[in-house]
C-alpha cells in the first residue's frame, strides 16, 4: 500500500444544518476552517441553498459533510465519537462546555479511573465527542 492515495476523512451527514454545524465548530477549535461549500441549486434533489457537499478542518483534520437530499430513519449515534485530546484544563473546558451548549452530556467533564479529566457530549447536531485531558 506504500503507493495508494487511499486516505480515511471523517463524513458527516445533516438534514439542512451542515453548514450551521460547520461554523460552530470552526469558531470552537484553533487552526480550523471551511475549505470549501458546494450548494443545491433550483430544481436539484436537496433544498435549495443547503450544503450538497464542503469540506472543512478541525485543528487540521480534514472533514466532509452534506445537507442530505434524502429523509433517512437514522441520524448520529453516540456510538461512534469524535475523539478529542485536549492539551490543558482550560482547553478542555472551553471545549467541553460550547460543545455541550443546547446538546447532551452523556459523561460529565471530570476525574474517571481512566483519565485525570474526560467529558463526553452530544452536541446540538447530534454529533458525538469525547474529551480527554493530554496526561502530563
Amino acid at each position: 500500500m506504500a503507493n495508494s492515495n487511499q486516505k480515511i476523512t471523517t463524513f458527516l451527514m445533516f438534514s439542512g444544518q451542515a453548514e450551521e454545524a460547520m461554523n460552530h465548530y470552526i469558531s470552537i477549535f484553533d487552526q480550523s476552517e471551511i475549505i470549501s461549500i458546494e450548494r443545491y441549486g433550483a430544481n436539484e434533489d436537496g433544498a435549495e441553498g443547503t450544503v450538497k457537499h464542503a469540506a472543512f478542518s478541525l485543528n487540521g483534520q480534514m472533514f466532509m459533510c452534506i445537507d442530505s437530499s434524502v429523509k433517512h430513519d437514522f441520524t448520529f449515534t453516540p456510538a461512534i465519537s469524535l475523539y478529542v485530546t485536549c492539551d490543558s484544563e482550560d482547553e478542555i473546558d472551553r471545549v467541553f462546555e460550547k460543545l455541550s451548549q443546547d446538546g447532551t452530556v452523556l459523561m460529565p467533564l471530570a476525574a474517571y479511573p481512566f483519565s485525570e479529566k474526560f467529558g463526553w457530549v452530544q452536541d446540538k447536531f447530534g454529533v458525538s465527542w469525547q474529551l480527554n485531558l493530554a496526561k502530563n
